[in-house]
């Protein structure tokens, strides 16, 4: 049966009509040439090459950033192809999410008129891949502690350290690198600048991180840096300080909130047609108590997280969004949906740890996103800081 989506509450009268052309478009997409192809790139734990084009052909790359042969939609539009595409995998969004919002937003934003011509319509066009490099292997949480560094030299920059846990970092043809320069800030801090940094540059190179099992479907590495020199035309020249990196997640946590509706929707979707079908004892295991029970919260919940979401689009679109709202969303919709995907495959049975069905994919990626991109606790923090104006942090 072709897949119509959850909508409880009837939100799609809330959406214009350009809005529901663009998720229909993706939907398709996803359920004709995504959904057949998921489970064996997750089993073999392998990225599909053909993505990045198609994604590019469909205007996905980018999608919310204007020019460059970008496609300018509004952030509910982009918020909805976020869902279609987690609503296969949390690794074909977190592709597309950090190729738009991780990698071309700071080029958009920070970057230089030659650095908007070169790489933003190659990347629009997923011609070229990019990738965002601030987590370190001591340093998630907290970002500004990091030990990556970029030193001044006659011709440029210096830049030595390590990122860990970079989406397309393997695969990427640009990677979009924070760094604490040895310039003089303040208190003391050092000031943080972003590079751009291209494949094959002398002093950098990749490893990608094997034995995932979660986010298989996509490439998560390492970016190594030993004495790579850079010109000074590789400096982001819009932005100084943890402003430049922080306001890129706040981008990429905005698609995460979709994102990953569409994964709860999927596990719901499943759960539901497969209750209604399975009989044991004397009739379909949805006509019992338990189940419904589950159902119900399920759908509460999606209801719940599809309302903060499509809120929070406007707010965006009105430029009213603040980043401790991202933060309250982020967390409130990945729990939700890590628990309609726990609930799901409790509710499959056995069925529920094959790769027939989606309930265990899903489990598994979603522990990752409940991780990235600012962990729930981390969340918890900046929304508690946000609303008692005292910080808890240390």
């Amino acid at each position: 049966m072709p897949y119509h989506g959850v909508d409880y509450l009837a939100l799609d009268d809330l959406l214009t009509e350009e809005e529901r052309l663009v998720r229909d478009t993706f939907r398709r997409f996803a359920e004709d040439e995504l959904m057949p192809i998921v489970a064996g790139h997750f089993r073999a734990g392998t990225f599909p090459k053909w993505l990045p084009k198609k994604l590019g052909e469909l205007g996905a790359l980018g999608a919310h950033l204007h020019g460059y042969g970008c496609a300018g939609l509004n952030p509910v539009a982009y918020g909805l192809i976020m869902q279609e595409l987690e609503r296969v995998d949390s690794g074909f969004r977190s592709f597309a999410s950090v190729q738009g919002s991780l990698a071309m937003y700071p080029i958009w934003k920070f970057g230089s008129d030659a650095q908007k011509e070169r790489w933003l319509p190659r990347m629009a066009a997923g011609e070229a891949i990019g990738c965002f490099g601030l987590t370190e292997p001591d340093f998630g949480s907290n970002p500004t502690g990091m030990r990556t560094s970029a030193k001044r030299t006659a011709s440029g920059w210096l830049l030595n350290g390590e990122k860990r846990w970079i989406t397309s970092g393997g695969i990427a043809d640009i990677a979009v690198v924070w760094a604490q320069t040895d310039e003089p800030g303040e208190q003391d801090h050092k000031v943080v600048r972003g590079f751009l940094v291209e494949r094959g540059t002398p002093g950098f190179t990749t490893r990608d991180i094997e034995g995932k099992f979660s986010l298989r479907a996509s490439v998560t590495s390492e970016l190594i840096f030993e004495d790579c020199a850079l010109p000074e035309s590789a400096v982001l020249p819009g932005v100084r300080g943890m402003r430049g990196p922080l306001s890129c997640l706040s981008e990429a946590r905005f698609g995460i909130c979709w994102g990953v509706i569409g994964a709860a929707s999927a596990c719901y979707d499943e759960a539901l047609s497969y209750c209604k079908d399975r009989v044991q004892f004397s009739r379909p295991i949805a006509g019992y108590q338990l189940v419904q029970q589950k159902l119900v919260d399920m759908l509460e919940d999606i209801s719940n997280a599809q309302n903060l979401a499509l809120r929070l689009g406007r707010l965006k679109e009105a430029g009213k969004l603040r980043p401790a709202q991202v933060s309250l969303a982020k967390r409130h919709n990945v729990r939700i949906a890590l628990a309609a995907a726990r609930n799901a495959r409790d509710l499959l049975g056995a069925n529920g740890i094959t790769d027939e069905y989606q309930a265990g994919r899903h489990s598994c990626n979603l522990e990752s996103v409940f991780t990235y991109e600012g962990t729930d606790h981390i969340h918890t923090l900046i929304v508690g800081q946000d609303i008692t104006g005292l910080p808890a942090f240390e």
